[in-house]
């Protein structure tokens, strides 16, 4: 099997993983997506104060939650919501992640996406978004720790500050990154 299809197997079984394991009811797991997308503005805030301004002015924002396992091949899921700030709706989002290369980790982390427009934040929402990703090194315990992993502007229309909230990883890695709507939590 060549390192490509190892990293999407990865990542599907770590979508698999996290949607079987940690089933709830849509309210309950709504109500946790939001009190994670709240934590981490916070947690944005705190290490970035200028950023609370920058949120504010956006049309919009998203949250995501992740967890995932990397040796060599690896994979990533998770849930979040993307608020329309017009509309005051949050629609929920999952998302997956699929690696390969020099890479060794657990990972934990948030990620916060600032829209920088309407247009762009809805096609994100409608049509789902993939990216490549790259590598860094991070470390953290209890909820503290470093990152080298800074935001970072994919285009000009949306900003990625990802957060470590406990984990160790180390390493480069070339992979894809998928998000879409979750269709059981937006019925």
């Amino acid at each position: 099997m060549n390192p490509k299809s190892l990293a999407l197997l990865a990542g599907f079984l770590a979508v698999s993983f996290s949607s079987a394991a940690f089933a709830k009811d849509a309210a309950t797991e709504r109500s946790d997506i939001r009190k994670m997308c709240d934590g981490a503005l916070n947690t944005l805030y705190k290490a970035k104060p200028k950023l609370k301004s920058v949120v504010a002015k956006a049309p919009g924002y998203g949250c995501f939650s992740s967890f995932g396992v990397t040796l060599i091949v690896g994979g990533a899921g998770g849930k979040g919501l993307v608020h329309d700030k017009a509309t005051g709706k949050d629609t929920y989002m999952a998302m997956a992640q699929a690696s390969a290369g020099v890479e060794v980790g657990i990972k934990d982390y948030r990620e916060v996406v600032i829209f920088h427009n309407a247009e762009a934040m809805h096609k994100f929402v409608e049509s789902g978004w993939e990216a490549t990703a790259g590598g860094g090194a991070s470390a953290a315990a209890d909820g503290s720790g470093g990152t080298a992993e800074k935001g970072g502007t994919f285009t000009d229309s949306m900003t990625f500050y990802p957060m470590t909230k406990n984990g160790l990883s180390a390493g480069g890695s070339v992979g894809g990154r998928k998000y879409w709507k979750d269709k059981d939590l937006n019925e």
